[in-house]
């Protein structure tokens, strides 16, 4: 599986609203700079939040982004549906949607239990848990383990 960019600023981007979450809204500019992000490639991702539902925008002086619910609501699958679409996907299209013949056969059960397994993480990991630096044990468990952070 591959996070995108667009994933990562995204996650990023409502992570920083997230930890500003004093009520005032947020400029585009100030997460930007704050992530190092592209403000540009910024300015698409948080159009991409708000057709979500994940963050509100407001114009004007006082304008800025905010987070449309509760940061515990908002979950990693959820801001990275909103930007990129399904979380994984088969040569662009979902699993269920596929079929094979012969020795490919077992592949569909493979490519949906990694589609489990990725929801399973990615949903149970809310922004608010991001914030507060408080992953949940299983998680935390699974990024532990040494090889997790080797590239083979």
């Amino acid at each position: 599986m591959r996070i995108s960019a667009r994933a990562d600023y995204a996650v990023r981007a409502v992570l920083e609203l997230a930890v500003r979450q004093d009520g005032a809204a947020v400029k585009a500019e100030a997460i930007a700079a704050e992530q190092g992000i592209p403000h540009k490639f910024l300015e698409g991702i948080l159009g991409d939040l708000r057709r979500a539902g994940v963050v509100d925008s407001r114009r004007g002086g006082g304008g800025g982004y905010r987070l449309a619910r509760e940061a515990a609501k908002i979950t990693v699958a959820d801001v990275i549906r909103a930007v990129d679409g399904p979380i994984v996907s088969v040569r662009g299209e979902r699993p269920t949607g596929l079929a094979y013949t012969g020795s490919a056969q077992p592949l569909l059960p493979l490519w949906i239990a990694l589609r489990a397994n990725v929801r399973k993480i990615l949903e149970g990991v809310t922004i608010a848990d991001i914030a507060a630096d408080a992953l949940p044990e299983s998680v935390r468990e699974l990024a532990a383990q040494p090889a997790a952070w080797e590239n083979p």
